[in-house]
């Protein structure tokens, strides 16, 4: 095989891929799901043996950051295995998890020793009737003794998610920052993504952009830019007092897409070369037409990256053209 990269069409070299090990999730979260959702057949779902190839695969061809997502990737059992078999791989030095949170207490340590260096847990508020209004099913105090038990585990770093809405939780991000600042933990702020069709609140009106944010933060923080990159789309601040920072996700106001080095794989095995297009491939019929071999595998990595595209365009104020829920992406 003559390439031994992924490099697209655009000279952008992919190191980082996203697993989405379900679409399951114990929470409903308002901006990721509807609250009656209809989940993939358990055949349609890729097995954690074949995720664990996909994932030696991907490091074969320079992949050295493999983040683990869903749904919730804590409620798919056994998953631990898939993150020892990940966690033996040499090349990938950055084995990553995003979580609700809710599985923690029982798990942290075990991510630990299966060999996770870094978490991020979504928490969107630190109150609990509008936690329960946000996730429909969550318990606050459940996520808060998980990232609790999170911090005493030994993870390498822990940084918290928050999708910021300006009429749910707009006013409790100064307080969603001191929690996280104080424990040592960073922080990343999200634009919400318009992926899947909602009833539940309309982006465009609940939308605030990152730089409205980091000002409203800005009253309650001295704030400095870094140039602190940890491989994903996140810009850092500095927050004056704590070592650790203040994020923001900005795939509306600041579009990251030229730097873009992820491709994402969703549990069914579609590889995904863009959160905001449908450009993909069907990894999982290379998977069960070839049962355990690399090549094929390694192969269909390489002849996608000529579909990656160069960018996304998203609108607030257009019905989503992506009807896919963001369990079926991945985080």
């Amino acid at each position: 095989m003559q390439n031994s990269t992924l490099i697209d069409s655009f000279g952008r070299q992919v190191t980082y891929v996203r697993l989405s090990v379900t679409d399951r999730c114990d929470f409903r979260c308002i901006y990721c799901m509807a609250e009656d959702m209809t989940f993939l057949p358990r055949k349609d779902v890729l097995t954690l043996e074949e995720f664990a190839l996909l994932g030696r695969a991907f490091a074969e061809l320079g992949v050295t950051k493999i983040r683990v997502s869903g749904g919730e990737p804590l409620i798919r059992k056994d998953v631990i295995q898939l993150f020892e078999s990940l966690g033996a791989i040499n090349s990938i030095n950055d084995l990553c998890l995003t979580s609700n949170g809710s599985k923690l207490t029982e798990l942290a340590k075990p991510l630990v020793d299966a060999g996770v260096h870094r978490i991020n847990v979504s928490l969107d508020t630190l109150n609990e009737q509008r936690f329960k209004e946000l996730t429909r099913f969550g318990d606050l105090n459940t996520v808060l003794k998980g990232i609790d038990a999170a911090l005493n585990a030994g993870f390498k770093k822990i940084k918290l998610n928050s999708v910021v809405m300006k009429n749910y939780n707009l006013q409790e991000a100064a307080d969603l920052a001191t929690y996280a600042l104080e424990r040592g933990m960073d922080i990343s702020f999200i634009e919400e993504m318009p992926l899947g069709e909602i009833h539940s609140h309309s982006r465009d009106v609940e939308f605030i952009s990152s730089d409205e944010l980091r000002n409203q933060l800005s009253n309650s923080f001295e704030l400095t830019a870094t140039n602190e990159d940890t491989g994903g789309p996140s810009r850092y601040w500095k927050a004056r007092g704590y070592n650790a920072k203040i994020g923001f996700i900005s795939p509306h106001s600041h579009n990251f897409c030229d730097t873009c080095n992820r491709v994402r794989v969703t549990a069914s095995g579609r590889l995904l070369l863009c959160l905001g297009n449908e450009h993909s491939v069907d990894l999982r019929a290379i998977l069960r037409a070839h049962p355990g071999e690399m090549e094929p595998i390694k192969e269909a990595l390489i002849n996608a990256m000529a579909i990656k595209p160069e960018k996304h365009e998203f609108n607030l104020e257009e019905e989503p053209q992506l009807l896919r829920f963001m369990n079926m992406t991945g985080g």
